[in-house]
């Protein structure tokens, strides 16, 4: 039986995809939910696992062709009809399976092994050999691995699924200071194309300046009673939550906060009308291995600091692992951008369109601050923090964009600690 593979909707306002890559070729078997090519669209970049297992008797699309949502790009001979031809090598690939469940430790599995449930039992009894060899290889047990939530056909457990459940490998993971420290690996005296995602990010940064009328201003703000505050409560905070208590939450709280007394901010300019949007979404910008993604977490305005810490962590998490929705990364009504977390104390951003404003934030850096008192001046070591907010000009003036900056400020200073 041929099986048509089509471009899918990755998002309800994704109507079109790029071919980034085929991860197999004519001929080539594929196991259902394995891997089978990268798409791009002006959103995301995503794996597309195989919607069946079998031969891939034709591909219909080359790399970097833009294919309209639903239209067939390869084909797949399912296993009813290969079944015949190949009866050595289908056999073969079962026996792939109980080779590799030997492989898994035995002191993983308990003494006494669960006898699992008929809805069970029927939910998930096959993995694919791909999964079983991930199994193996981080030393997962059956049982465990059977426990692992599935997103594939039926609930089965996908390659994508293990690997979200372990996490990255050790061999994976980089120090931060390594990773900036370190350029990436770039061939000397040579031309190449762009990455994907580095070209939509190229094409809308473009469109923005083209687009908006560029203004900024700057302030610094005393943060020391927030650094305060984060370390003598951080540990506390990871044991409830299981995450540690960063700044991002106290900037997006002061943003929120400053945006309910500054509607201007909150709006978006299409042509010569002016919207100005019922809910807060807020645009979060994640550096990513290939680029820079803005998630969006919305309906600010109803969350509490503490959901804004969950909301903070997740859409970062989900960004970097590459597991966030192209719907996520659309919607937002005016966006944060924190270079400081490299070390550098102020920029520019370029507003994210089609909001009419953006923060960046700086790098929090002791400083010598004068104090004023009623007992006189005094100098003291201050932990200080630079804002930068751009704005669009055709819409918001120079004194309209201090005043909101200044409200962030004042929010950020006077936060009390007690009640969040």
């Amino acid at each position: 039986m041929i099986i048509d593979i089509i471009m899918p909707k990755m998002g309800e306002s994704i109507t079109e995809g790029t071919i980034l890559e085929w991860r197999k070729g004519v001929g080539d078997r594929i196991e259902l939910d394995e891997i089978l090519l990268e798409i791009g669209t002006d959103k995301v970049d995503s794996d597309i696992p195989s919607s069946a297992a079998g031969v891939i008797s034709e591909i219909l699309a080359e790399p970097n062709d833009v294919i309209d949502v639903g239209k067939v790009i390869a084909k797949i001979e399912t296993e009813d009809s290969i079944a015949v031809e190949n009866p050595i090598k289908e056999v073969e690939e079962q026996k792939k399976v109980p080779e590799l469940l030997k492989k898994i430790p035995e002191e993983r599995f308990s003494e006494n092994p669960p006898v699992l449930k008929a809805s069970q039992a029927k939910k998930k009894t096959f993995f694919t050999p791909i999964v079983m060899k991930i199994a193996s290889e981080k030393d997962i047990s059956l049982e465990e691995l059977e426990s692992i939530p599935g997103t594939g056909r039926n609930g089965r457990v996908t390659k994508k699924d293990i690997l979200k459940y372990t996490g990255p490998s050790e061999k994976d993971q980089k120090p931060m200071d390594q990773s900036l420290n370190t350029p990436p690996a770039i061939p000397s005296g040579r031309t190449v194309e762009m990455q994907h995602m580095r070209k939509v990010i190229a094409k809308h940064m473009k469109e923005s300046i083209e687009t908006s009328a560029h203004v900024y201003v700057m302030t610094e703000v005393d943060m020391t009673f927030i650094v305060d505050h984060i370390k003598s409560h951080n540990k506390s905070f990871m044991d409830n939550e299981g995450f540690n208590l960063t700044f991002t939450p106290f900037i997006v709280d002061s943003v929120v906060r400053a945006l309910q007394e500054h509607p201007d901010m909150n709006a978006s300019l299409s042509g010569t009308s002016i919207k100005y949007h019922k809910n807060i979404n807020i645009g979060l910008a994640v550096a990513v291995e290939s680029g820079l993604m803005v998630p969006t977490i919305i309906n600010c305005e109803e969350k509490n600091f503490l959901g804004l810490c969950r909301s903070v962590n997740d859409v970062a998490t989900r960004t970097r692992t590459n597991s966030i929705s192209p719907d996520e990364l659309s919607g937002s009504t005016f966006s944060i951008t924190n270079f400081g977390i490299f070390g550098v104390s102020m920029g520019t951003p370029i507003i994210n369109q089609p909001n009419v404003g953006i923060l960046g934030v700086g790098a929090i850096k002791k400083q010598p601050v004068v104090i004023e008192s009623i007992d006189g001046d005094a100098i003291a070591i201050r932990n200080i923090m630079i804002l930068s907010l751009g704005f669009d000009h055709r819409l918001i003036d120079g004194a309209g964009g201090a005043k909101f900056l200044e409200k962030i400020r004042n929010n950020l200073e006077k936060i009390d600690l007690n009640t969040i």
